[in-house]
């Protein structure tokens, strides 16, 4: 059996050498697909190995930028990875055993462990926080969420034992340039579901998502960083919700 892999990579020039000599071994052939608007070197470091396809496309969102790639792989087996991620030895182990074999789901998930500002969050719910990333082309679609897109399976789903890293977020300044986009996203898809934003809403969710993070989730065990993250999360759903009930104003 014969894998591919497919990454969505914009501006991830550092990132992205990380995530492909992690896959190097294990796939048959990457596709990469390049948003147009990059200004950093990704490009160039996609095209340094033989077994990528390469292509810069428009951004027409994540579903279907991911559905594209799915399309250019050669092989019914896909591995998704994002750009800031990485294969660690023992996933790439697993992985290249499954060739040898029959594999009995037509879709697996995996673990990531995140690391937040350098550090493995252990606790905080965010591990192992499994995701659904390996799969028979043939029986998946992606849904249609702007932002935390995922798959839709038909057929039951495995596990994989090991772990995939995932390097989310190495200072505060990279969190918050995504906080901007990624709750504005959030927003406008809740908008279009005609969801209107309470006033439970803004006061209440961001501090029960902070309670339930650093003391029900035991996010206390990560330390400072446990306490960071809480906290950014709460703003998060707070951003979030606020920005729904502007988008309903405005209407």
């Amino acid at each position: 059996m014969k894998l591919s892999a497919i990454i969505i990579a914009k501006n991830e020039e550092k990132n992205l050498e990380v995530c492909l000599k992690s896959m190097i071994e294990v796939f048959d052939d990457i596709v990469v697909i390049v948003d147009s608007s990059t200004t950093d070197n990704t490009l160039t470091v996609a095209s340094k190995y033989q077994i990528v396809n390469c292509e810069v496309r428009q951004w027409q969102g994540y579903a279907l930028a991911k559905s594209y790639a799915v399309s250019k792989t050669k092989h019914d087996w896909v591995f998704w990875i994002d750009a800031d991620e990485e294969l660690t030895k023992e996933l790439a182990d697993e992985l290249i055993q499954l060739k040898q074999s029959s594999p009995r789901y037509n879709c697996y998930n995996v673990a990531r462990r995140a690391y937040f500002l350098g550090k493995w969050i252990k606790h905080s719910g965010w591990y192992p926080a499994r995701v659904k990333r390996f799969f028979n082309k043939n029986y998946i679609l992606f849904d249609d969420k702007q932002v935390h897109e995922g798959l839709i399976v038909n057929g039951e789903i495995g596990s994989l034992k090991y772990d995939l890293n995932h390097y989310t977020d190495p200072s505060i300044e990279h969190y918050f340039i995504k906080f901007n986009l990624y709750t504005s996203l959030a927003a406008k898809e809740l908008f279009s579901k005609k969801r209107k934003a309470k006033l439970s809403d803004i006061l209440f969710r961001p501090l029960f998502l902070f309670l339930k993070m650093y003391i029900f989730k035991r996010g206390f065990l990560d330390g400072l960083h446990g306490f960071i993250l809480a906290i950014f999360s709460s703003v998060y759903v707070f951003a979030k919700y606020s920005k729904l009930w502007e988008l309903n104003r405005n209407k």
